[in-house]
């Protein structure tokens, strides 16, 4: 069973950048997707991006297309989440996630596993 670690959280002001990563323990990402989401105060759990780990191939929400990158690093087995341009209301918890059988990386019940979450504080 694959248990997600994140990291790279924390307080930053409107305009900086924050590294969140994302560690995989027993097991490997290598047959997996690998989607980060976010769950602001009051607000529903949403895709930010995903990469299927085998391809490497991405997507992302609209309102990270820009912003955010996504990669990952096979000898780390680690994925990351590079966010720059960072405004308050990027302001979450953010999730780690995989899933052996996902058709749409967007949709966070195609996931089997999640970490803990951290979170991000954007001020203005």
């Amino acid at each position: 069973q694959v248990q997600l670690v994140e990291s790279g959280g924390g307080l930053v002001q409107a305009g900086g950048s924050l590294r969140l990563s994302c560690a995989a323990a027993g097991g490997t990402f290598s047959s997996y997707a690998v989607g980060w989401f976010r769950q602001g105060p009051g607000k529903e759990r949403e895709f930010v991006a995903a990469i299927r780990w085998s391809i490497g191939l991405t997507s992302y929400a609209d309102s990270a297309k820009g912003r955010f990158t996504i990669s990952r690093d096979n000898a780390r087995n680690t994925a990351y989440l590079q966010m720059n341009s960072l405004k308050p209301e990027d302001t979450a918890v953010y999730y780690c996630a995989a899933g052996r059988v996902v058709v749409d990386t967007r949709t966070p019940s195609q996931y089997n596993y999640w970490g803990q979450g951290t979170q991000v504080t954007v001020s203005s």
